[in-house]
């Protein structure tokens, strides 16, 4: 699996023999989990953790993705690319799913490493399956769900999350997600005047979830900077137990 796999899965009978090829790759063995391939690799080690950009420990329970869990990232966006650019950095495998316009290009601007990248656009009306599959068959999976999905969805991809030891990263709203984390305010920087560049944007990122991680949690971050990095504000002080914040919520893009 040198090289990156972009399924354009098109409505029809091509889109269906594309999302059963897949199923098959899966059942196969021909898709493996760094855990399946073994230290040595150069992917990730059987870890109870996907380490994430320094920026975004903080947010996190564990300073992590915890495999077995659902973390929901609120609307696409750059925060959901920020989150598993970490991860993918460190080895892992990576299905985004459900988000036709991103390429293997804009994966790459964001951080992503092509090489270790699987991109489902066209989920089909059967896409609990293919998130299954994809779980089985990758470290962390991205998802935009194409519909609210129900209760029994919902607890059968988590049980799917758990079996595999994946993480299911989803952008949008996830009921019951162990971690949860969206934009709550925004401030561009680069135009004055009336005029200039967007050169970067300052973000205010809330995170909260269940358990000992239920009180809300908010950093500034550079998402991006101006050297395309994410980063902590310098003079940002974490806060917890609040949500505060105002402002635009990141674009869908």
């Amino acid at each position: 699996m040198g090289a990156a796999v972009a399924l354009g899965l098109s409505p029809g009978a091509e889109g269906v023999a594309r999302r059963d090829g897949l199923t098959q790759l899966v059942t196969k063995g021909a898709v493996r989990t760094g855990r399946d391939i073994g230290a040595g690799s150069g992917v990730l080690s059987d870890a109870d953790l996907l380490p994430v950009l320094p920026a975004l420990r903080d947010l996190l329970p564990g300073g992590g993705l915890r495999r077995g869990c659902v973390v929901a990232a609120g609307d696409w966006g750059l925060l959901s690319l920020a989150l598993a650019a970490g991860p993918v950095a460190a080895g892992a495998w990576c299905a985004v799913a459900g988000i036709p316009h991103v390429g293997i290009a804009a994966a790459a601007d964001a951080g992503l490493d092509p090489a270790r990248l699987l991109l489902v656009g066209d989920l089909g009306q059967n896409w609990p399956q293919v998130v299954a599959s994809l779980l089985d068959g990758c470290d962390l999976v991205v998802l935009r769900p194409p519909d609210r999905p129900s209760a029994q969805t919902r607890r059968k991809l988590e049980a799917a999350v758990r079996r595999h030891g994946a993480v299911l990263l989803v952008a949008g709203d996830w009921d019951g997600a162990q971690a949860r984390l969206h934009v709550a305010a925004q401030e561009w920087t680069g135009i004055g005047s009336g005029h200039g560049r967007l050169r970067a944007r300052r973000v205010q990122v809330v995170a909260d979830g269940r358990g000992g991680w239920s009180r809300p949690t908010t950093r500034w971050l550079w998402l991006p900077g101006t050297d395309g990095t994410v980063t902590v504000v310098a003079d940002d002080v974490m806060v917890v137990g609040t949500a505060g914040g105002s402002g635009g919520r990141e674009s869908t893009g």
